[in-house]
């Protein structure tokens, strides 16, 4: 099983240094999540179903009613490679680990493409190409323009286009999930999650996006009540509070740019709303030396990359200038 960020406590374990103590900076979930107000107590007591609302929700919210609600985008990642005849995949690289990982175990081979643009996976002539957009761990983004022409490409030779965007929601206008599965790009898939944006990572609620086959396969692949009735519920109340999301967007923006700020005297930095990631050599080293003074963040063992969450207050924000401010390297 591959190692992620929010490994808290197996941190906690190791540095020796209890838990409360510890500024967790690993994943990119938002530090100030959607409030959840009391769940009614027939979403505990009752079997969950359809019709409650989320679907309707959701399509507003994202703008397409080709959607289906899945256990956390992870349900996607794990199932979709299984609904597409086996071919070459591929995967603009860097990426979230948890994809290739899939593909590879539905018997899929994959071709990694370092940093490359768009043109390039193209002219790979591969059947399906595989992104994150914006990219997770490296923060590059893929413009709309182009992800959606290369979408256009591929179903001329029959491929697909499948874009994770996790992080997109500060940013919908640059979103290709109103296209997916639509006349105009129905050989797109996007894959959408309520874990970072709305900090609900524990509700384990995410939805894919694409046309009614794809859909109706990992429907039957997933089984009924995939998602809990009490998850339902808030993810529902999540995507209609549109208040709460106007007035988190430019919050975060500013936040992802101070953290950039932040982190750029050490080194290369490429960030979104939700996280800053540092390229440098000494990214291992710097991780070590956090994690020492209890502040976790994420680490790439195949690339000299570190991932910063964003701090959730002001006390937080200074102790992480603090520490890069004494940290001196080998």
């Amino acid at each position: 099983m591959l190692e992620h960020g929010g490994r808290l406590r197996a941190a906690a374990t190791r540095y020796g240094i209890p838990l409360a103590d510890w500024l967790d900076l690993s994943t990119g979930i938002n530090p100030e999540p959607w409030p959840v107000p009391p769940i009614p107590a027939d979403c505990w007591a009752r079997l969950p179903e359809t019709g409650d609302g989320l679907e309707e929700a959701a399509a507003a919210y994202y703008g397409n009613p080709n959607l289906l609600p899945v256990a956390g985008s992870q349900a996607a990642i794990q199932l979709l490679p299984h609904m597409l005849p086996r071919a070459v995949v591929a995967c603009i690289s860097p990426i979230y680990s948890e994809h290739p990982q899939a593909w590879q175990r539905a018997g899929h081979r994959l071709r990694f493409l370092q940093n490359a643009l768009l043109p390039r996976a193209l002219a790979a002539a591969t059947p399906y190409v595989l992104l994150c957009n914006p990219n997770n761990p490296t923060g590059d983004r893929h413009p709309h323009a182009i992800a959606l022409d290369a979408a256009h490409q591929l179903k001329k030779r029959g491929g697909w286009l499948i874009v994770d965007e996790a992080f997109m929601d500060p940013t919908p206008e640059d979103s290709l999930t109103p296209l997916a599965g639509t006349d105009e790009a129905p050989n797109l898939i996007v894959l959408r999650s309520l874990g970072k944006f709305f900090g609900l990572a524990g509700a384990r609620v995410g939805f894919i996006f694409a046309a009614a086959d794809i859909l109706n396969k990992i429907n039957e692949a997933m089984g009924p009540w995939a998602i809990s009735g009490p998850s339902r519920e808030a993810s529902r109340l999540a995507l209609q509070d549109t208040a709460w999301q106007a007035a988190a967007r430019p919050r975060l923006i500013a936040a992802g740019q101070r953290l950039q700020a932040l982190l750029t005297p050490l080194g290369e930095v490429k960030s979104t709303a939700l996280f800053a990631t540092l390229n440098s050599p000494q990214a291992a080293e710097l991780h070590e030396a956090l994690a020492r003074q209890g502040i976790l963040t994420r680490h790439f063992d195949q690339q000299p990359l570190l991932r910063f969450g964003l701090p959730g207050n002001e006390g937080e924000w200074h102790r992480l200038a603090d520490a890069l401010a004494t940290w001196k390297p080998a």
